[in-house]
């Protein structure tokens, strides 16, 4: 397949900051077409960028930009979003599941309603995204769906200490696994991508002093493997689990002081990895 994004569009959730933001500009650069549905509308207290500014990178960079307030818990807006993302582009060639909520906590200390949040976003909303994209996705020439989502390790490691964090992320990827065999037929990948290094963004300042930036790659690294996946033959290439790092190797990418924050710092090994 071609190594160019150009005119195919993209509906990236989550996609106001970010890896899922990185991605839509990665792809924006070759003329690709962007949704970018998110909850943050309006300037946020914290966190940086709107789905407004958003759009207003990727169209900077060289794409097309749709700007939509979604709320992935919400069925109904989803589907809504679904049909103006079609209406305005003509269509839908890849979906990219990011939208997640962390808490790493364990089970007596985590509230209720945060973990009802985690599996409505990552396992639910992962669900009604990927389900409400298929008919489009299907009429695509290379249809891919990739989930923001580690492969399953069953080492209890990465259970004991945030139980209901690790089976929602789980959740996502069990998602690709049984969704690549369902639609293979239809020519639809599904796959995962996951990054071996922790990644600087909004959402390590949820871990305190756990994570510190100059330990961490940029987003920039998730956004090219995304790129390389989506280059790849839709029917040849489903199922699969990959690592940020594998991937770009597997293109022939030997510097990798590029993407980290500070070059020649330690790098932090990401959740779910052995090694």
């Amino acid at each position: 397949m071609g190594n160019s994004l150009a005119g195919k569009t993209l509906f990236i959730t989550g996609a106001s900051r970010g890896i899922g933001k990185a991605i839509g500009l990665r792809a924006a650069r070759d003329g690709a077409n962007v949704v970018v549905a998110a909850k943050t509308h309006r300037k946020h207290p914290v966190l940086p960028g709107t789905i407004h500014t958003a759009v207003e990178e990727i169209e900077a960079a060289g794409g097309r930009g749709l700007a939509l307030r979604l709320d992935v818990r919400d069925e109904k807006a989803i589907e809504s979003a679904v049909e103006q993302a079609t209406a305005h582009f003509g269509g839908i060639d890849i979906l990219v599941n990011n939208a997640s909520a962390i808490m790493l906590a364990g089970t007596r200390d985590l509230p209720i309603k945060r973990y009802d949040l985690m599996f409505d976003v990552n396992v639910r909303g992962t669900y009604l995204m990927s389900r409400a994209c298929i008919p489009q996705l299907i009429r695509s020439p290379n249809p891919h769906v990739l989930n923001l989502a580690p492969p399953l390790n069953l080492n209890p490691e990465w259970f004991k200490s945030h139980v209901a964090y690790t089976t929602a992320k789980y959740g996502m990827s069990m998602c690709v696994l049984g969704m690549a065999e369902e639609f293979r037929s239809d020519g639809i990948a599904f796959n995962a991508l996951w990054p071996r290094t922790v990644i600087s963004t909004a959402a390590i300042t949820i871990l305190g002093d756990a994570v510190k930036p100059e330990n961490c790659r940029t987003v920039d690294i998730m956004a090219d493997a995304a790129h390389a996946i989506f280059s790849q033959d839709a029917r040849h290439c489903t199922g699969r689990f990959f690592l940020d790092e594998d991937v770009l190797r597997a293109t022939g990418v030997r510097d990798f002081d590029r993407y980290a924050v500070q070059p020649g710092a330690p790098l932090m090994r990401d959740l779910f990895l052995d090694t």
